[in-house]
């Protein structure tokens, strides 16, 4: 199918989705926002996600830059204008905002490894600015050599988010990391990083996997160093049902500290039911906004 044939099948199937979704009044003005990452919703840079996380109450979408594994670039579809043209127009057709877009195939490739990472940056930088995106998550999952300790790999590190950051700045856009580190650790890399263009992209799973307290975590953090959260834990339990997880406490935090801004649900799946996206995604959006969204 060529390009021109392609993008007349995408513009009938917008077409032809329900009434509600052209209905752009929906505006939540909410100091939070609840959004779900495409590539967990198993909707990886897929028109669909947009419709399923509007039919799930969501208010956005955190979408994927595409698979990297070992090429020079991430398997991207928005470097294209007949794509950037459809997902755009879907996206604002049903009401559904794009706060972030996540480079997800560093959590398996090295960001310090990665020869093109410069392009890779300006690559979901350029994403960004279609989609509207103000937030790029970069998972630092992939790097192999120990970075949080002082040698080599971590200077490496430090040099190319400050350039990341200086990028991200230009553009009026933030960069946020996924870290393992304690909040004390991770204000040291901040201010070695020396931009204001890379904050922490605080993730609640690590939190609780180190044995932290999420509350004290973010209260140290501050909210100047907070782009976004992923407010879910590791699979086994939906949050409202997950021991491990108090979201009010977290919210009465967050209320204290004064942050506002995106709570994207990332995993937390009910373990006997892992590939019920309905279920498990719709389970965790409702129960955020219950706990956030409350008048």
């Amino acid at each position: 199918m060529n390009l021109k044939k392609l993008f007349c099948f995408l513009l009938a199937a917008l077409i032809a989705l329900p009434v509600f979704a052209t209905d752009t009044s929906r505006k939540n003005d909410h100091r939070y926002k609840v959004a779900a990452c495409d590539w967990m919703m198993l909707k990886r840079q897929k028109l669909g996600a947009f419709k399923l996380l509007r039919e799930l109450g969501g208010d956005g979408l955190e979408m994927d830059m595409g698979g990297l594994g070992k090429r020079d670039t991430f398997d991207n579809k928005l470097r294209q204008p007949n794509f950037r043209k459809i997902f755009r127009e879907t996206a604002d057709s049903l009401g559904v905002e794009v706060p972030s877009v996540a480079m997800s195939g560093f959590f398996g490739q090295s960001f310090i490894g990665k020869p093109t990472y410069s392009e890779l940056i300006d690559d979901c930088l350029s994403t960004m600015e279609v989609m509207g995106a103000k937030t790029a998550f970069l998972p630092l999952g992939g790097i192999s050599e120990d970075w949080t300790v002082k040698g080599p790999a971590r200077k490496e590190l430090v040099s190319r988010l400050h350039k990341a950051g200086e990028k991200a700045i230009a553009k009026g856009m933030t960069i946020g990391i996924r870290i393992p580190l304690s909040a004390k650790e991770a204000k040291k890399l901040l201010k070695e990083i020396d931009s204001k263009g890379v904050k922490v992209y605080f993730n609640l799973q690590d939190a609780l996997d180190n044995g932290r307290n999420p509350s004290k975590e973010l209260r140290e953090l501050g909210k100047d160093n907070i782009c976004q959260i992923h407010l879910s834990n590791t699979d086994g339990f939906v949050l409202s049902e997950d021991p491990a997880v108090n979201l009010k406490e977290i919210k009465e935090t967050l209320d204290k500290m004064g942050w506002s801004g995106w709570l994207v649900v990332e995993r937390s799946r009910d373990k006997e039911h892992v590939r019920d996206v309905k279920r498990n995604f719709g389970n965790n959006i409702r129960y955020i906004k219950k706990v956030f969204q409350a008048e």
